[in-house]
């Protein structure tokens, strides 16, 4: 399985360049030497950690991983002065996505316990400034945007299909409608970034990141799975094409949006293109190519020889990798060995 063991080397490359036991967290960039680097807390950044490392346990049941997984469960909590919940609305969303997938796979219940405790305070910032939508921040309540509303989208639908309970089934269709009717373009199905950011309702529509349209489509696809109905797919598949005519190149690499926060986008946008490949055969014709097309380039030409990963996935990093840029090319490869055992991707990077 040539896509699997290039998510193994990727992997390996994650652990050995950038886990510090003495902090049970990453270092959020190589090389790191003495842990001197980690002058930032990036919560969020961490959650992607967990889920790349939910990734390898779902793909090679090795120990290695579970075991990391309660490593940095208990390291961020320390870090985070004893409690999971912070200021971020969106942060928080990644982390309790991060750790239900750990608990669907592991079935240690300290997660399932992190994740009711993140989702109850991700629910009081829902208000009804710009006509509703979840906050992006604590402290800014009128600033709406899609990285604080999609993912608990998303969420709130796993929440539903996981444990039950309608009115989580309930948040999952406000928190979609609030979006979809608010940010997504009604002519494209493109997705916008935020709204009210600066306090006069304007849209940042100039703001165009592969982050946004990941999340949205993600959020149409666990709505079509736990509902059945047509719509969501149908509405995403439209976000698809759009990110792929506004956003590939001609080559169907998708942009270089920096390290820091914008190295993660990519890996968001490249996760949820791979669930919605699996949702029908219309949805892989589409979203299968753009995967395949991404992951050859960024193998071929994007790694370094320690298999490292940097912003632009066409040529290879140099020194220092940031973290998010590496989390993001290990979530590609781990998309691409799910699909190649289900028979979507060939050993020729071919549909």
């Amino acid at each position: 399985m040539l896509w699997s063991e290039r998510a193994d080397a990727a992997q390996e490359a994650l652990r050995r360049h950038y886990w510090n036991p003495d902090i049970a967290m990453f270092n959020i960039e190589t090389p790191c030497p003495n842990g001197d680097c980690n002058t930032i807390f990036h919560y969020w950044w961490m959650a992607h950690a967990a889920d790349v490392l939910v990734d390898g346990l779902l793909r090679t049941g090795e120990a290695v991983y579970g075991e990391t997984l309660a490593e940095l469960h208990d390291g961020i909590r320390r870090r985070n002065g004893g409690v999971y919940p912070n200021e971020l609305y969106d942060d928080m969303e990644w982390m309790a996505l991060a750790w239900l997938r750990a608990y669907e796979a592991t079935g240690e219940e300290k997660y399932r316990e992190t994740v009711h405790i993140l989702w109850e305070d991700i629910q009081t910032g829902w208000n009804d400034h710009m006509g509703g939508g979840i906050a992006w921040h604590k402290s800014q309540l009128a600033y709406k945007n899609t990285p604080a509303n999609a993912p608990a989208a998303i969420l709130a639908a796993r929440l539903y299909r996981c444990f039950g309970s309608a009115e989580n089934l309930e948040w999952a269709r406000k928190i979609y409608d609030w979006q979809q009717r608010s940010l997504v373009d009604p002519v494209t199905g493109f997705v916008w970034d935020g709204m009210n950011r600066t306090g006069d309702g304007s849209i940042d529509k100039d703001w165009k990141f592969t982050y946004c349209q990941g999340v949205f489509i993600g959020a149409g696809v666990e709505l079509w799975r736990v509902s059945g109905e047509p719509g969501f797919l149908r509405d995403v598949l439209r976000t698809a094409e759009a990110a792929k005519a506004e956003l590939a190149a001609d080559d169907g690499v998708f942009p270089d949006e920096g390290s820091g926060d914008g190295g993660l986008f990519k890996g968001i946008l490249v996760r949820y293109l791979a669930e919605l490949s699996l949702a029908s055969e219309e949805a892989a014709r589409l979203a299968v190519p753009m995967l395949a097309a991404n992951a050859g380039v960024l193998w071929d030409a994007g790694r370094s020889a320690t298999c490292l990963f940097g912003t632009d996935w066409s040529q290879a990093p140099t020194e220092p990798v940031s973290l998010s840029t590496q989390l993001s090319g290990v979530k590609l490869l781990e998309r691409m060995a799910v699909l190649e055992k289900l028979g979507f991707v060939d050993h020729e990077n071919k549909q």
